[in-house]
């Protein structure tokens, strides 16, 4: 089987994760040791990107574009997180997953299988900074994302 599509595919999601949350004014903040890291975005997969979009527009009030092979989401309010709704034709259709900033997304992925996790992608670098996907002892599925700085 050709993995080249799903690369492909990968990794300009990765870029759009990483552009949204670059701009996260909890990105901007520095994690304190006692509150640990900051979730800076979040994902859902979904088998239709339009019928989701205007479910969670309804919903929760979302402002929701289309930004090539993913749609963005902006959650209401200066506490929201960026996020993107995401079809991606294949496997798995239905998810939610949430991307940890860390300071070195190799060692926080090499911390996360030497604790029992599994590695699924990465890490993977991109101009716009470096992303990797674990699933942790009971499966569920994270990511860990480390923006390029300026």
């Amino acid at each position: 089987m050709d993995d080249a599509p799903l690369k492909d595919l990968l990794t300009r999601r990765a870029a759009l994760v990483l552009a949204a949350s670059a701009a996260s004014p909890l990105l901007a903040q520095k994690a304190e040791k006692s509150a640990g890291r900051p979730v800076v975005h979040f994902e859902i997969g979904c088998r239709d990107r339009a019928r989701s979009g205007e479910f969670y527009a309804k919903l929760f009030g979302w402002q929701i574009t289309e930004a090539g092979p993913a749609s963005n989401i902006q959650a209401a309010g200066p506490q929201g997180i960026p996020g993107h709704l995401t079809a991606l034709g294949h496997e798995p259709e239905h998810y939610t997953m949430f991307y940890v900033d860390v300071e070195d997304v190799k060692a926080a992925l090499d911390q996360a299988v030497a604790l029992g996790g599994r590695k699924v992608v990465g890490p993977v670098t991109l101009p716009t900074g470096a992303f990797a996907w674990f699933t942790d002892p009971d499966g569920n599925m994270i990511g860990l994302l480390k923006s390029a700085k300026p």
